[in-house]
């Protein structure tokens, strides 16, 4: 039925002079303000103007790879990216030159909402029209309540948590704009409903006696636009005027510590916790974590096998096909 998997990502500029031409990129056919887009330059200028997420897509894809054979799934394993090279239509191309016929991609988005599934979804069906006889290429589901996803997310918060005595976990994701988050039909507020989800998951496999709290990160749109709210930098002065001491920070929408986890929480937010005199802890992401990478394979098995079961925490599990039912929110 299958006979491929694609590795399919957000992409990010490996030099300097790529760093524009990314954003720009990334931006198109938005109302993103010049001045946001040279503020995010000068992030990834502090780190040479490489983005982590490359290498971090890198080291997956070998891991899927070697995860596949070691448990005898013969799929080879493809990798493509929305606003960089390697591009998804590249990726497209290559797989129609190797016979590929039918593939099965894999998002570095465990959520709904517009920009985390639906827009990969459009971005698969714009690649598949530049090469001509494009295989078919099928989405897998959301998995931010699979077992892999939120053990991996547990564990780091555990290992944040040592050397703190009580602190808040505050779980944190990219924010959205509130109109996109408020879809109609079935897929309303879906985006925020599974953080939700895979917060309450984490947070009671990590630490039940702990309070926690969701907020966003992020934000690029205009200002007069509504996103979701409150940012975390926000919360942690609200944290701190209530009497809090110690913040346990957990990035619950991210699945590797790429730019927006390392400078939004690893400076500004430590910087803000730091100025307010709470003790500052910040939870890894999964990366290649055995039980995220396992779990890859799991849900390319639910594909090819109807009578494999399909393990999710939550009641808010999407449909086996993505793109069917409660799963993705519209533009």
């Amino acid at each position: 039925m299958y006979d491929a998997v694609l590795l399919l990502s957000f992409g990010g500029p490996e030099g300097p002079e790529e760093v524009m031409p990314f954003l720009e990129n990334d931006v198109r056919g938005r109302s993103v303000p010049r001045e946001r887009l040279l503020e995010v330059a000068e992030h990834y200028q502090h780190f040479g103007g490489v983005s982590p997420i490359n290498a971090q897509n890198r080291a997956l894809l070998d891991a899927i790879r070697e995860d596949f054979a070691a448990n005898g799934l013969e799929l080879p394993v493809y990798w493509g990216n929305r606003n960089w090279r390697p591009y998804l239509a590249e990726a497209v191309e290559q797989m129609r030159s190797d016979g590929v016929r039918r593939a099965l991609a894999f998002t570095t988005s465990a959520y709904g909402a517009y920009s985390g599934c639906r827009q990969y979804l459009d971005d698969i069906v714009a690649a598949r029209a530049e090469v001509r006889d494009a295989p078919v290429i099928d989405k897998l589901r959301h998995y931010f309540d699979h077992p892999g996803f939120v053990e991996s997310h547990a564990d780091a918060v555990r290992a944040a948590r040592a050397g703190l005595d009580r602190p808040r976990l505050v779980f944190t994701a990219h924010s959205i704009p509130v109109a996109m988050n408020a879809g109609a039909g079935p897929d309303g507020d879906l985006y925020r409903a599974q953080l939700t989800a895979a917060a309450e998951l984490v947070a009671a496999a990590a630490a039940p006696d702990l309070s926690w709290d969701l907020v966003w990160q992020s934000r690029s749109g205009p200002p007069h636009v509504p996103w979701l709210e409150p940012d975390v930098n926000d919360h942690l002065e609200t944290l701190a005027a209530e009497g809090v001491t110690e913040v346990v920070v957990s990035p619950i929408g991210f699945v590797s510590d790429h730019l927006e986890v390392i400078w939004d929480l690893d400076n500004e937010a430590a910087e803000t916790a730091a100025k307010l005199g709470l003790r500052y802890a910040r939870a890894a992401t999964p990366g290649t974590d055995a039980r995220f990478v396992a779990m890859v394979r799991e849900l390319v098995r639910e594909r090819l096998d109807p009578a494999a079961p399909a393990r999710r925490l939550s009641a808010l599990g999407a449909n086996r096909a993505c793109g069917t039912g409660r799963c993705c929110a519209p533009r």
